[in-house]
């Protein structure tokens, strides 16, 4: 029993790397294309070497360096990356949560924007110390992705249609409270944006790495990573060692067959969203008061992209909440190396459509598990002759 758990642990992990390298092979022609057009138009004589020297050495050697691309003891991309993958965990465990537990959270966008906008009043306005923010951020989260889980549990109606509407309202009603005419009182008139938390409330900042004693890696990376991780954790533990993981999981997999053993299958169906809620909303509290960046109700017409990173994220961790630690590490890592791409050339937006490509694959992670499966099996029986 333990040796097939441990080979199915195997084949979901190679099955995964499977789909990276595959992506990488691609997302390399993709800019060995790109680099040859450049090169074509700039009338200048070159050899194939020279196009695939470009494409290297300006394009995917930066992408795979991530964060490490640059000078110093510590590159400033590595606090970038660790920044960006605080958050990107929490929504990727937010949308695996409820992947467990059969619902598709497609809302963990608005449930991000709400998360930030509770963060940010608790910040800017009440001036309340980090711990008590991100539980704000926490609270707001769940209540707006509870709605959807409501819906669902009394009505039938799917939780994707309800999410993908409340990801709209809650943008556009954060904005515009945010926004408060030009003169609210988070909103910056000379940035249009809100204040930097450091501005109005140092004590509401999350502590950064240089608190550890890493003196080199200072803000925007903080102590949220570690939180993310310890989150992560908590959740596996919660999934697969307790009674309220079995029957959230067990609703996940026939709320009728749940019903008939006495689980109360619409409660956990409200559960599982709040909960999703509640980890989307932390994550935008991390984003934020790490000093990340501000928030732009002027120009934020667009849904947050760690709400659907986040189902990246958890598609190549196949739902598995240790894993999401792992998958949201590297498409920050990507996304941060796209970055340092040599723009002349290569649009930064490569490294997306490289990570696109690689979740793309995932899709047919069942039919790479099957193969791989198949040929270990060949292996052992070969083995046994």
């Amino acid at each position: 029993m333990k040796n097939n758990k441990l080979r199915s642990v195997a084949v979901t992990i190679l099955s995964a790397l499977l789909c990276v390298v595959i992506g990488l092979v691609i997302g390399f022609a993709v800019l060995v294309g790109l680099s040859y057009a450049s090169r074509s138009g700039s009338g200048a004589p070159f050899t194939f070497a020279d196009v695939i020297n470009d494409a290297y050495t300006k394009g995917f050697q930066r992408v795979l360096m991530g964060g490490w691309y640059g000078s110093g003891r510590v590159p400033r991309g590595i606090r970038s990356e660790l920044a960006q993958a605080a958050p990107l965990i929490m929504t990727g465990l937010s949308v695996a949560f409820a992947f467990k537990t059969g619902l598709f959270n497609i809302g963990a966008a608005g449930q991000y924007a709400v998360g930030a906008f509770g963060a940010l009043v608790c910040a800017l306005v009440l001036k309340l110390p980090w711990y008590l923010c991100l539980i704000a951020a926490a609270v707001f989260g769940a209540l707006w992705g509870a709605i959807p889980g409501i819906f669902k549990a009394y009505f039938n109606v799917n939780e994707v249609i309800t999410a993908i509407m409340f990801n709209w309202i809650g943008l556009y009603g954060v904005n515009t409270i945010l926004y408060g005419g030009g003169h609210g009182v988070m909103f910056n008139e000379k940035t249009s944006k809100t204040w930097a938390v450091a501005a109005k409330s140092s004590g509401s900042l999350i502590p950064d790495l240089k608190d550890l004693g890493a003196n080199y890696i200072v803000r925007p990376a903080t102590v949220g990573i570690f939180i993310a991780i310890l989150i992560a954790v908590a959740l596996w533990v919660i999934l697969n060692k307790t009674t309220f993981g079995y029957e959230l999981k067990a609703c996940g997999f026939s709320k009728s067959a749940a019903k008939y053993a006495g689980i109360n299958e619409k409660k956990n169906i409200i559960l599982s969203m709040t909960i999703s809620g509640a980890l989307a909303g932390i994550g935008a509290g991390m984003y934020y008061l790490s000093d990340a960046a501000q928030w732009e109700p002027m120009v934020s017409t667009v849904l947050p992209a760690f709400g659907f990173d986040g189902i990246s994220v958890a598609l190549l961790a196949s739902s598995h909440p240790l894993g999401t630690i792992l998958s949201a590490l590297f498409i920050s890592h990507i996304s941060t190396g796209g970055g340092f791409m040599d723009a002349m050339i290569f649009p930064p937006e490569i490294a997306d459509v490289i990570s696109g490509v690689i979740i793309y694959l995932c899709a047919f992670m069942m039919l790479f598990k099957n193969k791989i499966a198949r040929l270990l099996s060949r292996k052992e029986k070969g083995g046994l002759h």
